[in-house]
């Protein structure tokens, strides 16, 4: 299978494909940018601080040697859980394909286009790998991490013009060690960023090994102890393969903007509770309940969130914050989710009000959708009902090119950079499919404060 899809890979970028791109691009570099900023950041800046000055930036943190450069900026995209995500395939593709691309691209001085399509070719494979795995491997496996090194490897191979068969080495090499535990989420740590740093770097060294003739085994994904037998119970190994023979259609253009500060798994909760706030007012609310899948329900069932991570990841705080800012005509904030807001007393109020249970017909649609319904009660009886069935930002309720730019703005002011610099950043990266050396973008990168 890695071979076919190798193969595939070396098919032809059209220029809206590298305009979707450009888009991810900037994505990932807001969410790195503000990321940077935080505490999960410090320690990966912190362990090249005494390195020497070298060619590739840092985001944030000046230059260094590649090597390095790639250790913290992929760490970075998913501090602020803003990153873009895949539906079916379950996983983040930017914080790990994009900050590897960069590296190599910057090594190797290769084009703001040759990077692009790049990229277009990581997610590529990390899509349709990830979407092969299935719901039995997310159960313990962080998907990103499992499914990155392989898109790294990929955009790697791009844009080291490998050969197919190069190619499937490099991706195989970069599978046979893949993966990353769930356990991580349990516990305050940076493993999530950690994972993202390895999937990254796996996948770039497999690149440079199959480059100087390091094989790999081409069966690493159906093998009789390759990664669908050890670690996917309900693999579909066709999905690796599937539409590859019809007429190009790069599946980067399926991935979704994630429009809130939080997990995606709350974000139909979200945008349920922000259809119906209007009609609110807090103080006659007598019940919230939200009803959602189990993934949802798994990973965001945080009742009395202690952190701005957990509070990320709990569906009750994230519907709290939505009805009490929507009956406003306000949107959730990074803000509603910092340590200051967590104690507040009315989102403590409208918090200890919200019930989530799980809908069993929302369970089996995960993860084809990401649904919820949200059913506020007021106290004179009146129900307030609504059911996303699709998240904002999604391809059927996709986040619009001005949205996507409002968020970067937003995320990029918000670190401190000014408005000037911030506005340049924007016009070059979207541009950056005419830039003749991926570093003259890079060098427009702003140099920011300490972490905190």
């Amino acid at each position: 299978m890695l071979t076919i899809l190798a193969a595939t890979l070396a098919a032809p970028v059209d220029e809206a494909t590298r305009r979707r791109a450009a888009s991810h691009v900037l994505d990932w570099l807001g969410s790195t940018v503000m990321g940077a900023m935080r505490h999960g950041a410090a320690g990966f800046r912190a362990s090249i601080a005494a390195n020497a000055t070298g060619p590739s930036r840092v985001i944030g943190a000046g230059r260094t040697d590649w090597w390095s450069a790639l250790q913290v900026n992929a760490a970075l995209g998913n501090i602020m859980e803003m990153d873009d995500l895949h539906r079916t395939s379950i996983l983040h593709p930017g914080p790990v394909i994009v900050p590897g691309a960069i590296a190599v691209a910057e090594h190797i001085g290769a084009t703001g286009e040759a990077l692009l399509d790049a990229i277009v070719r990581g997610y590529e494979a990390t899509i349709r790998i990830g979407r092969a795995l299935g719901t039995g491997h997310y159960k313990y496996f962080h998907n990103t991490s499992t499914c990155g090194s392989f898109g790294a490897a990929a955009a790697s191979a791009s844009l080291l013009r490998l050969s197919p068969l190069q190619t499937t080495w490099a991706l195989a090499n970069a599978g046979s060690r893949t993966g990353g535990l769930w356990q991580m989420r349990h516990e305050a740590c940076e493993t999530k960023s950690l994972h993202n740093v390895m999937a990254a770097q796996t996948g770039v060294q497999s690149a440079f090994l199959a480059m100087h003739g390091v094989r790999g085994p081409t069966k690493l994904l159906e093998g009789p102890q390759g990664l669908f037998a050890a670690t996917a119970d309900h693999a579909d190994p066709h999905a690796v393969v599937l539409q590859l023979d019809s007429d190009p259609y790069w599946l980067i253009h399926d991935v979704s903007f994630k429009p809130w500060p939080a997990c995606r798994h709350a974000h139909p909760a979200i945008d349920a509770a922000m259809v119906v706030a209007p009609q609110v007012l807090h103080p006659c609310i007598a019940s919230v309940l939200v009803e959602t899948y189990k993934s949802a329900i798994d990973f965001c069932d945080k009742p009395n969130p202690t952190t701005e991570l957990e509070a990320k990841f709990s569906l009750q705080h994230s519907v709290a914050v939505a009805l009490l800012q929507g009956a406003k005509q306000q949107r959730p904030t990074q803000n509603d989710f910092a340590p200051a807001a967590l104690s507040q007393p009315d989102i403590v109020a409208c918090r200890n009000l919200v019930k989530v249970v799980e809908d069993q017909e929302m369970t089996c649609a995960f993860p084809r959708h990401y649904q919820a319904r949200v059913t506020v009660t007021l106290d004179n009886g009146a129900v307030l009902a609504h059911t996303q069935h699709d998240a904002w930002g999604d391809p059927e309720l996709p986040l619009s090119m001005d949205g996507l730019q409002a968020k970067f703005r937003e995320l990029v002011t918000g670190a401190g950079v000014s408005a000037n610099v911030t506005k340049e950043l924007l016009r070059t990266t979207l541009e950056l499919a005419t830039t003749s050396m991926a570093s003259d973008w890079t060098a427009h990168w702003p140099t920011l404060g300490a972490a905190k």
